[in-house]
Parts: structure tokens; C-alpha cells; sequence
């Protein structure tokens, strides 16, 4: 295929991730509102799993139908930097002072449950690359540790997460409902994920496609093009939820993704590659992307911590201008160590 037509096919299918993702924050919302449970809580559940289906969908493509892991891994790292670019994206938007202050505490544990997967996970590549211990296994003992993290922070989360809990007045309004009755939203999250999928699994192909045809290694494609994608639907929605006077589940859908994106999907991206560990055969740029992942979070997590603050630089806040300078460095660090 030729080269435009292949950017072509990348921006059409972006183009139906990012319509698909519009219902999924309203049905959220009003799922939230009628069931009582805890906003972060839903963000990290129905949000953040929704949103990383593209994810889910194009990692274990990019595995079985494509045969590059390494997209597989890129997309996974990839998203978790956009989503944490989205955090500082939404901080310069919101009109009603610095985003991270009228956040609860959940959040904070999200983060810290997802700063530890990401962690885990570039120590998994670190070790796979340099020895092969675990590499026999039909699935790898981190993968199966992140899966276990994951489900004992979900459970943590679940526990932690009350109304009481909200910091900001407005998180205790009904929000502006997009979608009414339980079962209308309920339907419509499950349509709106059904699209993303099929969609997502058209994207690895395409990125498989774009690699070839402009000569980039896989995972510079997977951390930057297949990534921006596929985390289409993050951006949407959390910016959805804003207008939906909902910063909690915004922020704990984008770092709760990251901690799907993690604890879910590189485990069955694992469980897909059928010819060992999957940490074993990915670039070791991903330890990097990992690294600063992790610094990332933990300026969003510092930032939670420490309030009340300002924007000392006009609508700029210190960790939006410090998440925007990390992305950019690190995707300027992938491109040439691609």
C-alpha cells in the first residue's frame, strides 16, 4: 500500500476510536450516578478498562495476526506516556484552578498502584534481556505478578473509594448526563467498546503497515503513532468528563488505564506470544519509556500530595510544564534509539 494511503487508513481508524470513545464518559457517568459507586472507582473499572481496549485489541493483533511483539509493547508503554501528557493537557484547560486539587485521594492510590506495575514491567524487560531465566515459561512470572497486582489493587481501590472522598463540591452534583437509565448506558458502553475493539485491531495492522512503508523500527511506531491511537479514547473521554464537571474520574480513567495497560494487557500479550516471554524478544527502549512512566506518575502523585497550589506561569502549572518536557524528551530518546 502506498505510503498515503497507509497514513490515510491510520487517521480513519483514529477517527472511529475517537466518536466510538465520546458515549463511553457519559455512559460512565450515569452508570456512576445510578448504581452509587464511587466515581474513581468507575473511572478505573468502566473508563479506564473501556479505553484501554484498543490496547487489549491491538496488542495481542499486533502478537498473533502481525507477528511483532515489539508494537505489542510499545503500544502498552506508548500509552502509558500519552496518558499521562493528557493529565497536563487537562490541567491547562481547567478553568477552576489547578486540576490535581480537586481530586480525591483515590487517585493517589491509582497512581501509586500503577507507578509499581510500570515499574515491575521494565525490570521484567531489564531481566529477560539480560538472562533467561523464566524465558521457557508459556508465560513469564512478571506477567503473572502484574496480574496479581493489578487484581489486589483493583480490590484496594474498591475499598478505598467513597463518595466522602471527593475533595471538589461539584463531585458531589449529579453530572450532566449524556445517556439516561442504567440499561440505555449500560448498552451503550458495551456498543461503544465493541467498535473500539474491531477498530483497534485494523490499527495494528495499519502500524505494521506505516513501519514499512517509512522505514521506522517497530518500536518508535508502536511507542508513538500506534500509542497516540490507540490512547484516542483516554483523551476523549477524560476531556468528556470534564465538561461533565467529572475531574475525578477523568484523572483516574487516564491512570488507571495505565494500570490496565499493564496489569491486563501485556499479561495477555504474554499469554499470545507463543514462543516464550514476551519481555524476552521486545526492544530494551522500553525500560526508558518505562523509567520515565514511573517519574511521570510520580509527579502527578507529588502533585496530589502537595496542595493547595497556583500557576506560577500564567495557565501553566510546575507538573503540567514538567510532564510535557518528559514526553517530549522521551519520544525524542526513542526516535533515535528506535
Amino acid at each position: 500500500m502506498d505510503t498515503p494511503l497507509v497514513w490515510v487508513q491510520l487517521a480513519g481508524i483514529a477517527v472511529v476510536i475517537l466518536v466510538a470513545a465520546h458515549f463511553l464518559a457519559g455512559a460512565a457517568g450515569a452508570i456512576s450516578a445510578r448504581t452509587g459507586l464511587g466515581r474513581s472507582f468507575i473511572g478505573v473499572v468502566l473508563l479506564a478498562t473501556a479505553t484501554s481496549l484498543p490496547e487489549l485489541a491491538t496488542g495481542v493483533s499486533s502478537v498473533t495476526l502481525v507477528g511483532e511483539p515489539d508494537l505489542a509493547a510499545g503500544d502498552a508503554f506508548g500509552s502509558n506516556l500519552f496518558n499521562l501528557l493528557i493529565i497536563a493537557l487537562l490541567d491547562l484547560v481547567w478553568r477552576r484552578g489547578p486540576i490535581l486539587t480537586v481530586v480525591g485521594p483515590t487517585s493517589v492510590v491509582i497512581g501509586t498502584i500503577g507507578a509499581a506495575t510500570i515499574g515491575l514491567a521494565a525490570i521484567a524487560i531489564a531481566i529477560h534481556g539480560a538472562t533467561d531465566v523464566g524465558s521457557g515459561w508459556p508465560v513469564s512470572p512478571f506477567s503473572m505478578a502484574l496480574l496479581l497486582v493489578f487484581g489486589v489493587g483493583m480490590y484496594a481501590i474498591y475499598r478505598y473509594d467513597t463518595p466522602e472522598r471527593a475533595t471538589d463540591p461539584a463531585d458531589h452534583e449529579r453530572p450532566k448526563e449524556s445517556v439516561s437509565g442504567l440499561p440505555r448506558a449500560v448498552g451503550t458502553y458495551a456498543a461503544a467498546g465493541a467498535v473500539v475493539v474491531g477498530a483497534s485491531v485494523a490499527l495494528s495492522v495499519t502500524g505494521q503497515q506505516l513501519a514499512d512503508a517509512m522505514g521506522w523500527e517497530t518500536s518508535f511506531v508502536g511507542t508513538q503513532f500506534l500509542a497516540l491511537s490507540t490512547s484516542l479514547p483516554e483523551l476523549a473521554t477524560s476531556f468528556a468528563a470534564i465538561r461533565l464537571r467529572l475531574p475525578e474520574m477523568a484523572i483516574s480513567n487516564l491512570l488507571g488505564s495505565n494500570l490496565f495497560n499493564m496489569g491486563v494487557v501485556l499479561f495477555l500479550d504474554d499469554v499470545a506470544y507463543t514462543e516464550g516471554a514476551l519481555w524476552s524478544v521486545v526492544s530494551p527502549v522500553h525500560v526508558l519509556t518505562g523509567l520515565v512512566a514511573v517519574a511521570m506518575t510520580s509527579i502527578v502523585i507529588l502533585a496530589l500530595v502537595r496542595r493547595p497550589r497556583g500557576r506560577p506561569i500564567r495557565q501553566w502549572t510546575w507538573e503540567a510544564a514538567a510532564l510535557v518536557t518528559l514526553y517530549a524528551g522521551v519520544s525524542v530518546m526513542v526516535f533515535r534509539l528506535g
